[in-house]
């Protein structure tokens, strides 16, 4: 019991620090609702208190900014569920913790589920998911200096199926189908659409099946396509070859990509689940530092913690050396040192 209402307390905690939550639709969504859609609701797991949203129709924005040292960059987040519901916490709230713990505004996006079952559940079959994705982006540069952050720094974060939303904004912000649609006067055309970096976690359905070893042309990279960084576990019979493939691809178009792939993990790790490849976050984090969208920390001062990375020795640095056997006077001059590379 103490620990169900230290979930909650936690959970509480993180959604109060968001700033504000807006419509992505404010008068209306492209499509109709379906008309079998039950209404949204919020479904809570076990044994791990996972929070889910199911039947979403309405679409939405929050806003996380980071507590202290903002850097200006920010990340929409897509959380996964197969687009049949959304799994709210531990691939989105957490995300956003962690985000924020690097100084980058989290903009969670619950776009709309569910869409109907298989393959016709989602782009090209299905506007609806790429049409939120491109609106939120949309929405996101339109309030950048109010939310203080760089129009030219925005990414995307995506798991599963959020993985094959980010990889589509990616590949495609440029589609006008909305404006088409009774959404159209909530468009603004002007607004670049696209992403700066995706970071894209064992994302689904971008390889095509059931063999998993060519990509959908879909997904294409193209002149759109951001830097991207991939992770994936090897043991993720479902999609685990769709990082692989999509790798290959972002190479041959000459897209800089990083790929981790884990021994062990399966599919739906999240962000910190015991067991599992937790430490995705730190490779994420200096991919990000190496692109320019965070800083690097400074170097630790003396005597604080380790960061539990090796510091090289200085080159040439003098080794100190024992006496020379029976002359205590004299220092053992030893090996000379190594050179420099």
């Amino acid at each position: 019991m103490r620990l169900r209402l230290l979930v909650l307390v936690l959970t509480l905690t993180t959604v109060a620090s968001a700033q504000q939550t807006l419509p992505v639709w404010p008068h209306a969504t492209p499509e109709p609702p379906q008309p079998s859609s039950a209404p949204e609701s919020e479904v809570t797991t076990t044994p791990h208190y996972t929070v889910h949203y199911n039947n979403v129709t309405v679409p939405t924005i929050t806003v996380y900014p980071p507590h202290e040292h903002a850097t200006g960059t920010a990340a929409l987040v897509f959380p996964g569920g197969g687009y049949y519901r959304l799994a709210w916490t531990n691939e989105g709230t957490a995300t956003c913790d962690w985000l924020n713990s690097l100084g980058v505004t989290c903009i969670l996006v619950k776009y709309r589920v569910p869409q109907p079952a298989g393959e016709a559940g989602h782009y090209p079959a299905d506007f609806a998911d790429l049409e939120d994705a491109q609106q939120a982006m949309r929405l996101t540069r339109a309030h950048a200096r109010e939310w203080h952050i760089d129009p030219n720094r925005i990414g995307v974060v995506g798991f599963s199926a959020g993985g094959n939303l980010a990889a589509l904004l990616s590949n495609h912000p440029d589609d006008h189908h909305v404006e088409s649609t009774p959404a159209a006067p909530d468009v603004s055309p002007t607004i670049d659409a696209r992403a700066n970096f995706a970071i894209l976690i064992y994302p689904a359905y971008l390889a095509l099946s059931p063999d998993q070893v060519a990509l959908n042309p879909v997904y294409t990279p193209n002149a759109f396509t951001p830097p991207t960084f991939l992770t994936a576990a090897e043991n993720d019979t479902s999609y685990g070859k769709n990082s692989l493939v999509y790798y290959r691809a972002l190479l041959d178009a000459n897209i800089p990509a990083e790929l981790h792939m884990f021994a062990t993990g399966g599919h739906g790790f999240g962000m910190h689940p015991a067991g599992t490849p937790g430490q995705w976050t730190l490779a994420a984090a200096a991919w990000l530092r190496s692109l320019g969208m965070v800083p690097t920390p400074p170097p630790p001062h003396p005597g604080s913690p380790s960061t539990g990375f090796p510091t090289a020795s200085p080159c040439n640095a003098a080794i100190p050396q024992p006496p020379l056997p029976g002359n205590p006077e004299k220092p053992n001059s030893g090996p000379e040192p190594p050179p420099c590379f």
